[in-house]
């Protein structure tokens, strides 16, 4: 198979390295990337080579001398901020790519509804990276509750809790309507991993949603699930702030802690290898999970009231950037 040609479309971000070493590790070449931010020295462990770029108007016109060259770009990777995926995923296409998308593919279930046709127009295809699929736990919890004759519907509690610092909210993460939300920006894969394994949503109750955290109640055909979800280092539980770690991830099924905390270097170059294999999640395979978060996001909190997670009841206090020095 011939060397695939990538172009990298947010190349200073946090993931961006997993799709670097991914493209790398599949025999790949990343012949272009951009990014306004120039901090992007990761680059040099995997594609030094590579041309670089802070505008887009720049790049735009190097990708089309390649073309033009006979060198077009077979794949354009996109890590750039959640409201940028639309029209990055469009420059993609429009320039004769396949795309590989990281969550959430779109803001909102209609931009993904339109993309589809886009991508029936030009006849190239739409990838996004779900990556909590390929994990073998995850498959055989979904491989166990398929096979269920009794069809049990599971109670299920979802904790992760990833702390971010005052930076966070100067950020586009900070703004819901770039990041689409703690649910979106933190959320995302586990709602779609929750979706996949138990079913699609029945019944969604929001009751706590601030700048800080969100949590609320799923019913799924198979699950029952209370979810909570925080970037504030205060809703650590003490265990973990002992060890000085700034992040808790928990799913509990039942009585019983479901592990999936080993096994995630690689899988986004699993994702990439079912992709070029021409088996990757497409717009389809991420609907589900977007709707389910922009439903949190449009949802009125209803408080502490039905099946909530206990986590729901810790206080919230002022917005850091409200905070006056």
């Amino acid at each position: 198979m011939r060397q695939k040609n990538f172009a990298l479309i947010g190349a200073a971000g946090y993931v961006a390295p997993r799709h670097m070493q991914a493209i790398r590790d599949t025999g790949n070449s990343l012949v272009a990337a951009l990014d306004k931010n120039d901090s992007v020295g990761i680059i040099d462990k995997y594609f030094p080579e590579a041309d670089f770029f802070t505008e887009f108007e720049r790049f735009d016109r190097h990708v089309e001398k390649l073309k033009r060259n006979g060198l077009p770009i077979d794949f354009v990777s996109i890590c750039s901020p959640n409201y940028l995926h639309d029209a990055h995923i469009r420059f993609g296409l429009r320039i004769g790519a396949d795309v590989v998308c990281e969550k959430p593919l779109v803001l909102n279930p209609w931009n993904a509804e339109a993309l589809e046709e886009i991508e029936a127009e030009t006849g190239h295809k739409i990838y996004t990276i779900l990556q909590l699929r390929l994990h073998p736990n995850v498959v055989k919890l979904r491989e166990m509750v398929e096979a269920d004759p009794l069809k049990k519907v599971y109670d299920v509690k979802l904790t992760y809790i990833a702390s971010r610092g005052k930076w966070y909210y100067a950020s586009w993460k900070g703004n819901e309507n770039k990041s689409g939300g703690i649910a979106t920006n933190i959320g995302i894969h586990f709602f779609d991993m929750l979706t996949w394994v138990f079913g699609p949503v029945e019944k969604s109750i929001v009751h706590v949603h601030t700048h800080d955290r969100a949590a609320g109640y799923l019913e799924l055909s198979r699950a029952r699930v209370k979810w909570f979800l925080s970037i504030n280092y205060d809703t650590l539980p003490p265990e973990v702030k002992t060890k000085k770690q700034g992040t808790y991830r928990s799913l509990q099924i039942g009585k019983d802690d479901f592990d999936f905390s080993d096994n995630f270097t690689d899988l986004h170059t699993k994702s990439y290898k079912a992709i070029l294999d021409g088996q990757g999640f497409g717009i389809r395979d991420a609907a589900h999970s977007l709707k389910v978060v922009h439903d949190i996001r449009k949802m009125k909190p209803v408080g502490l009231k039905g099946e909530y997670h206990e986590l729901a009841k810790l206080r919230v206090v002022e917005h850091p950037f409200l905070l006056k020095d």
